[in-house]
C-alpha cells in the first residue's frame, strides 16, 4: 500500500525546489509514495500560471490556502488553521517542508502538534543572525523534525553543535530525529532545468547578450531595499562597475524594488542610472530565463540566497550583497565574497573576482541525486 506524504510550499521558489522530489516520486517511487502538494499562498505570484506548470512539467498543487500577505503572526496563524484541517482530512504519513519561510514553520508546527512526522529539506543552514525571520524559522523547524536533510557539511556541523545526533542512525521521530547529508535538491534541479532552458529560453537573444559579456544582478532583500544608505551604495557601485568594466549589468527587478529605487535613491543617481547604457533594468524573469542569464553571465551580484548557490552550480563568481550567508562553503572556497551593502567592499569584491583565474568547484552540493536519496529515507522511516 502506498504511503502518503504532503509537501508544503509557499512561493514559486519552493515549488521549483519541490519539483525535484515530485520527479523522484514519479520516476522511482510511484509504487511506494503518493504525494499531495499544498500551496499556502504565502506569496502571490502573477507568473504562477498554467503555462508555468506546463512548461516546467511541475505538478499542480492539490490545495491552495490563498493566505496572502500580512504580518508574520496573521499569515502564520492562517496557515496553521488551514494546514491542520488538511492534515486531519488527508491523514498523511509524513509532511515535507522546505527551507525557512513562514510556510515552512507553519507546516512543521501544524504537523508535529498532531504527531505527524516532519521532513525538513535544507536543514541545518544558519546565518547566525536571529534578526532575520528566516533564521528563527529554520532553527525552530529543525527542532520539530523527525527527518532532517542538509545540503552541506556546514549544515551537519551546525546541527551537531545544537545537540543533534548526526550519524543518520536516529529513529526518525521528533524525539530521536535522523539527520542526513544528502546534497542539494536545487543542484538536481539546475542539472534538470538547464537542458530545458537551453531549448526554451530566448532571453539572451531578446536582450542581445553574449556569453560572459554581462553581469547578472538582483536586489530584493528588505535589509537593502528599505535602507536609503544601502540602496545608494549598491546602485552607485553597480553604476561604476558597469561604466568601468565595460560589462553591462542586467537587473531583473520586482515592482517593489523599482518603487524603492524611486523612494530611496537621490534624483541625481536615478538620472545617472536611467541615462547609463551599462545598466539594463528588466521585468522579473521566469525560472528558465534566470537559468539562462546565470549560466551565461560573467559574474553574479546578488542578495538572493538561491542565486548565490546557483552561481556556484554554473561555475560563476558571485558578489554577495549581504553581511552573512548560509552558503559559507562558496565563500571559504573563494568563489564568492561577502560585500554587504558597502560601496567600497562591493567594488573591491568585484575587482578581486574579475581578476581571479584559479577557481575550483568541489562537489559541495552532491551528485544531482539528492531527491532520490530523500525519498528512500522517507520510505524507510514510514515503514520502520
Amino acid at each position: 500500500m502506498k504511503k502518503k506524504i504532503i509537501t508544503i510550499v509557499g512561493a514559486r521558489p519552493q515549488i521549483i525546489k519541490s519539483s525535484a522530489l515530485s520527479r523522484a516520486v514519479a520516476t522511482h517511487f510511484k509504487e511506494e509514495l503518493e504525494e499531495i502538494i499544498v500551496h499556502t499562498g504565502q506569496h502571490y505570484d502573477e507568473n504562477m500560471s498554467h503555462v508555468f506548470f506546463e512548461e516546467m512539467k511541475i505538478p499542480f498543487p492539490n490545495y491552495n490556502l490563498s493566505v496572502g500577505s500580512g504580518s508574520h503572526g496573521k499569515q502564520t496563524a492562517k496557515m496553521l488553521e488551514g494546514l491542520e484541517e488538511i492534515f486531519i482530512k488527508e491523514k498523511p504519513d509524513a509532511v515535507v517542508v522546505y527551507g525557512d519561510t513562514n510556510s515552512t514553520i507553519a507546516g512543521a508546527l501544524a504537523a508535529t502538534k498532531i504527531h505527524i512526522p516532519v521532513v525538513h529539506i535544507e536543514a541545518g543552514l544558519r546565518s547566525f543572525n536571529k534578526a532575520m525571520p528566516e533564521e528563527v524559522n529554520r532553527i525552530a523547524c529543525d527542532h520539530m523534525s523527525s527527518l532532517l536533510f542538509t545540503p552541506t557539511d556546514s549544515g551537519i556541523k551546525n546541527l551537531r553543535k545544537e545537540g543533534f545526533n548526526v550519524t543518520g542512525k536516529g529513529k526518525g521521530s521528533a524525539d530521536s530525529p535522523s539527520v542526513h547529508h544528502c546534497g542539494d535538491i536545487m543542484y538536481d534541479n539546475s542539472l534538470h532545468f538547464s537542458g530545458i532552458s537551453n531549448e526554451k529560453s530566448e532571453i539572451l537573444k531578446k536582450l542581445n547578450l553574449e556569453t560572459n559579456g554581462y553581469i547578472l544582478c538582483t536586489v530584493h532583500r528588505d535589509s537593502n531595499t528599505d535602507i536609503k544608505e544601502n540602496m545608494e551604495s549598491i546602485f552607485q557601485a553597480l553604476l561604476d562597475i558597469g561604466e568601468n568594466s565595460g560589462l553591462k549589468i542586467i537587473l531583473p527587478l520586482h515592482p517593489r524594488t523599482k518603487h524603492k529605487m524611486k523612494e530611496q535613491l537621490s534624483t541625481e543617481l536615478l538620472e545617472n542610472i536611467a541615462n547609463s547604457e551599462m545598466i539594463e533594468i528588466i521585468d522579473p524573469a521566469g525560472f528558465l530565463d534566470i537559468i539562462a542569464l546565470e549560466k551565461n553571465a560573467r559574474m553574479l551580484v546578488t542578495d538572493s540566497g538561491g542565486l548565490q548557490k546557483e552561481s556556484f552550480f554554473f561555475e560563476k563568481p558571485c558578489v554577495i550583497l549581504r553581511p552573512q550567508t548560509e552558503w559559507v562553503e562558496i565563500v571559504n572556497n573563494g568563489n564568492a565574497i561577502l560585500a554587504d551593502a558597502d560601496y567600497d567592499r562591493i567594488i573591491d569584491a568585484f575587482n578581486t573576482l574579475i581578476s581571479k583565474d584559479d577557481y575550483t568547484f568541489p562537489s559541495f552540493y552532491g551528485d544531482g541525486k539528492a531527491a532520490e536519496f530523500i525519498c528512500q529515507k522517507i520510505v524507510e522511516m514510514i515503514n520502520s
